[in-house]
């Protein structure tokens, strides 16, 4: 069984500005390579909730292209994400995909043979840390700009940027 780590990807991988999906926008976050690169021994994945798609902010395509950007750059830099995991749907629409479910951690479990409980989360909202924390993951909150009180998300550790939690990962790892 692999490890993983799970990134949530506004805020975490990519700058926030609020339904991100135009390419010309993006800006990676700072540090976000250097961290990266640091978890080039596990298996390593997007999970974001996409509620743009649902109201009719942007398309489906949009996404497309704007994340495929976030992958290239990544590739660009010798980092490989596996696979991205997408909700598209809006909170009110209450389906079976968005986080803090665990629907997605479930399926990276059965289609790339992911040990949950040896695997990380890292996120910057409290959604994020509940959703590592309903699937047995180790929990890593990224301060951000969108970052609710902090006092009141139970993550295992709390970071400043991508490297920062990185390196508690790599620290931190039971082997």
């Amino acid at each position: 069984m692999k490890k993983a780590v799970f990134l949530d990807r506004d805020g975490v991988i990519a700058q926030d500005r609020g339904y991100s999906h135009k390419s010309g926008d993006l800006r990676l976050v700072k540090n976000c390579i250097r961290g990266l690169k640091l978890l080039k021994n596990y298996k390593l994945f997007i999970v974001t909730n996409q509620s743009g798609i649902g109201r009719g902010y942007f398309k489906f395509e949009d996404f497309l292209n704007y994340n495929n950007k976030i992958v290239e750059k990544l590739k660009k830099n010798y980092i490989k994400i596996e696979k991205t995991y997408v909700c598209p749907h809006k909170p009110e629409d209450n389906c079976r995909c968005r986080k803090p479910k665990k629907k997605f951690l479930m399926d990276a479990k059965k289609e790339f043979g992911i040990k949950l409980e040896k695997s990380f989360v890292i996120g910057d909202r409290k959604k994020d840390i509940e959703m590592g924390k309903k699937a047995k993951c180790r929990t890593v909150l990224v301060k951000s700009s969108e970052t609710e009180e902090i006092s009141k998300i139970n993550a295992d550790f709390v970071a400043n940027d991508l490297l920062a939690a990185a390196k508690w990962i790599l620290k931190n790892d039971k082997k």
